[in-house]
């Protein structure tokens, strides 16, 4: 099947996950799945941890079974859409103006629409990859994880057994770049390493009295005081061997030479990327930032107790000394737990599996500037990465020959070139076979 009609046919199934375990259609759009999957003469599986949280795992068998698996992880739910604000219904499944459009359209029905399109020709021509590919299509990724792939990892990781690396999102994609001779480069980063994702509740303790008598030990105090320290801290630049590999190829790319070595040579070779420099600063440091504060429930009364949520960002081999900068600048009279801890995640740039997504782009765009990047956020490659998989961001799309890119993911009007489309599935066939 057409990866754009499929696309299209998804967005269409409603799947917004509204977090706190509140979502809908994600076990709709895992059985229609399975229906296509099932008619083609595989044996996919749906499960979940309740009725309406469900996953679709199948695994294709490749010609050589010796060789260690390969795990495409693609998540079903979408953020939430506020219809008023679109120019198109947001689950209408929309193409028009060369766009497929939707919410959903590239986070993420495009990649299941091409890795499900990539099975159905398979079993339509008899062919199929060299190595074993499991396919997980999951829920819940735009939340916590806890329906989705913690949940399979933690129950089901036999679903995941001989799996040596994976791919799933953000990454393989085309970004129009100009170098300092005025010329295009067509930059492609591939995902190799993600900022850890550690959600912590700060919690202050104080004596409650009356707002009229102030007294020293206000819980509300001590918090605003534990996290205007923890805001204010100047985290360290700390290169990684993928940011730092990041930096030192792109410069190399757009024709210009970077002082790596100082933290001043990092931050204007940072500023001197521009668009390309988006991610990568973020990646240079861990951060810390305040978002949920929850204190008191009266005015003229002093509470014993405040909260706030962080969110904390750590880089890969950072996370022990984060934690302990965090809990020096907290303060005696403020404590942490943890809301969600999925350490940081790094796979070899120097991998097979690497090399092979790089052929793969290049056979399909010679002139691609194949590079790997970190993540400043998340997926759930941190749930899987726990198994021992090697974890990357590769989910391919081809340059639009009108120039048009993906827009709007998680904001308003969200849309995929419907050519990017089209590509990023030969790209992606074309690399599950070789591999």
């Amino acid at each position: 099947m057409d990866p754009v009609e499929l696309c299209a046919e998804l967005i269409r199934i409603d799947t917004t996950n509204w977090g706190e375990g509140k979502s809908e259609g994600e076990r709709l759009a895992a059985e229609y799945i399975a229906g296509l999957l099932t008619s083609a003469g595989y044996e996919p599986v749906v499960l979940g941890p309740t009725s309406e949280r469900a996953s679709t795992v199948v695994r294709v068998p490749g010609t050589d079974r010796t060789l260690p698996a390969l795990l495409i992880h693609a998540h079903l739910d979408v953020v939430p859409a506020e219809p008023a604000q679109w120019s198109v219904d947001p689950f209408a499944g929309e193409i028009r103006d060369g766009y497929i459009w939707g919410r959903g359209a590239s986070d993420m029905k495009d990649m299941v629409a091409m890795t499900l399109s990539t099975l159905l020709r398979w079993a339509e021509e008899g062919a199929g990859p060299r190595r074993d590919v499991v396919v997980a299509f999951v829920a819940d990724e735009e939340d916590k994880g806890d329906y989705g792939a913690l949940w399979l990892a933690a129950e089901h990781p036999e679903l995941f057994s001989g799996v040596e690396a994976a791919i799933g999102e953000s990454g393989g994609v085309a970004q129009f770049l100009t170098a300092e001779d005025g010329s295009e480069v067509r930059l492609y980063p591939v995902a190799a390493a993600e900022r850890g994702t550690l959600h912590m509740r700060l919690t202050a303790t104080g004596t409650s009295g009356h707002g009229s008598r102030p007294n020293p030990d206000n819980a509300v105090t001590h918090l605003i005081g534990a996290l205007h320290r923890v805001s204010e801290y100047a985290w360290p630049i700390v290169l990684t061997p993928t940011v730092h590999a990041y930096l030192e190829q792109t410069t190399a790319a757009l024709g210009f030479a970077a002082d790596l070595t100082t933290d001043a040579g990092v931050e204007a070779a940072v500023d001197r990327l521009g668009d390309a420099g988006t991610v990568a600063r973020t990646t240079i440091r861990c951060s810390t930032t305040p978002t949920v504060l929850d204190a008191g429930y009266k005015v003229n009364v002093i509470p014993g107790t405040a909260s706030a949520d962080l969110d904390v960002r750590c880089l890969p081999g950072t996370e022990d000394e984060t934690l302990s900068v965090i809990d020096g600048l907290l303060g005696g009279r403020v404590t942490r737990t943890f809301l969600s801890h999925q350490p940081p995640v790094q796979a070899p740039i120097d991998s097979h599996w690497f090399a092979a997504m790089k052929a793969a782009l290049l056979r399909h765009d010679p002139a691609a500037v194949v590079v790997p990047r970190c993540l400043g956020g998340g997926t759930d490659a941190k749930a899987f990465a726990p198994l021992g998989i090697d974890c990357y961001g590769f989910s391919p799309q081809g340059a639009d020959p009108d120039g048009r890119t993906s827009d709007g993911v998680h904001g308003v009007d969200e849309r995929v070139p419907v050519e990017s489309l089209r590509s990023g599935q030969r790209i992606l066939q074309d690399f599950l076979e070789h591999v």
